[in-house]
C-alpha cells in the first residue's frame, strides 16, 4: 500500500530552500495509506505551498512535498470529515496548529 507521510516543521521554511530530501525521520513523520489521502485531497481548496514557500498550489503535492502552514489546518482537518483513520493525521494538524507550526507532507 502507498503512503503519504506527515510530520511537524520544528522551524519556519524559509524562502528560497527547497524541502525535497525525503527526511521523515527528521520531522518524527506519521504514515497515511494513499487510499485515505485522494479522497481528501480531491476535497481540499486550500492554498498551500509545493516544496519551497516560494511555489503555491491547491492542495497537496500529491506526487511531492508539501509544506503546509498553519492558517491552512482547518481546511485539511474539514476535508478529512469524520474519517476514523484519519484521527492521527488530524491529531498531529490540530498540534501543529496549536503551536503555530507547519505541516510538511510527503507525497508518493
Amino acid at each position: 500500500m502507498a503512503k503519504h507521510e506527515f510530520g511537524i516543521l520544528q522551524e519556519t521554511p524559509k524562502p528560497g530552500v527547497r524541502y525535497d530530501v525525503y527526511a521523515p525521520e527528521k520531522y518524527g513523520c506519521i504514515s497515511v495509506d494513499d487510499d485515505l489521502i485522494e479522497p481528501m485531497n480531491r476535497k481540499l481548496d486550500t492554498e498551500m505551498y509545493w516544496h519551497t514557500v516560494d511555489r503555491t498550489g491547491k492542495g497537496l503535492a500529491y506526487c511531492g512535498v508539501t509544506l503546509i502552514p498553519p492558517e491552512a489546518m482547518d481546511g485539511m482537518i474539514g476535508a478529512m470529515g469524520d474519517t476514523e483513520e484519519l484521527a492521527p493525521l488530524r491529531e498531529l494538524l490540530m498540534e501543529a496548529k496549536q503551536q503555530d507550526k507547519f505541516v510538511i507532507h510527503y507525497g508518493l
